[in-house]
């Protein structure tokens, strides 16, 4: 058996396409699909179902997808090990956008320091983009901001519950207010990330079940634009704590005790289970593990 035919197998498996796994690896697509060919002959089985250039795989190409990233894993494995003495290459994470300042901000240079010759690609999306991005293997690693998510698919290398809290200003009329109900907020100005991503999905969800509707004055993904401008005025917005903790610190802002709202966010770092895990990919993961999950 042709070790590239089984590495074309998995590209096209994970792209679902011959056109996509053919521009990934350099080759033509008449190539792609003569590999494909060669490999259905050998094992006696169709692998994909080609319908109106659509590509699906069949019941025994599901079964050999699993065999064949572990064999590709290996086979990489192995050749890192022969010809790489500290991590190297370029990863690709995706993350909100909260997460991604925070990351770059307090820990970039830090990990550049440790690991010069990785590079790192940061992507911002919503969580069903994310995943959609590991499936198609067009993204090495993601940290979801998102209700908790798991599938047998997925791995997921570390996660905690993320504390949120309703903010104003300072001076707000809601400052060191007692046990403020939600609905007591409906009616005033707000300021919040962008609507059906990540976290406000799971807000948006339970105000709706309290029959709540919250139209916001601005709508934006820059958490620190949302917390500047909170501080300067007389509008409230929901956000993470550890987007808040600054600003929380210095007097600018102030937790509201909001007595009757409360969901549950995760932050999760998660990876497709037939991801190889590189040198650098395993060097990144270890160090987001040990910086924002580390506390």
């Amino acid at each position: 058996m042709e070790l590239r035919n089984l590495i074309t197998f998995t590209h096209v498996a994970d792209l679902g396409s011959f056109t996509k796994a053919a521009e990934e690896l350099g080759y033509s697509q008449s190539t792609i699909s003569f590999q494909i060919k060669q490999l259905e002959e050998e094992l006696g089985c169709l692998l994909f179902e080609r319908i109106n250039h659509t590509v699906k795989l069949t019941a025994r190409g599901h079964e050999l997808v699993s065999y064949a990233h572990q064999v590709r894993t290996l086979t990489e494995e192995f050749k890192e090990n022969l010809t790489q003495t500290e991590p190297i290459g370029e990863i690709h994470i995706v993350t909100p956008d909260s997460i991604c300042e925070e990351l770059i901000d307090a820990h970039y240079m830090e990990f550049h320091r440790r690991y010069p010759c990785i590079s790192v690609k940061f992507t911002t999306a919503d969580t069903s983009v994310m995943f959609d991005m590991l499936d198609r293997n067009a993204a090495d690693v993601i940290l979801t901001l998102d209700a908790h998510s798991y599938h047998k698919d997925y791995v997921i290398a570390k996660e905690e519950q993320i504390s949120m809290h309703f903010v104003a200003a300072a001076n707000s009329k809601f400052a060191g207010v007692s046990r403020v109900s939600i609905f007591d907020l409906a009616q005033e100005k707000f300021i919040l990330t962008e609507h059906g991503q990540g976290y406000r999905r799971v807000f948006d969800k339970e105000l709706s079940r309290k029959s709540i509707n919250i139209t916001p004055v601005l709508e934006i993904g820059r958490t620190d634009i949302i917390t500047s401008l909170v501080a300067q005025s007389d509008m409230i917005s929901y956000l993470p704590d550890f987007v808040t903790k600054s600003a929380i610190e210095a007097g600018k802002l102030c937790y509201l005790d909001i007595c009757d709202f409360e969901i549950e966010i995760w932050k999760q770092l998660i990876h497709h289970k037939n991801k190889w895990l590189s040198k650098s990919l395993k060097a990144l993961i270890d160090y987001i593990k040990e910086t924002e999950f580390g506390e």
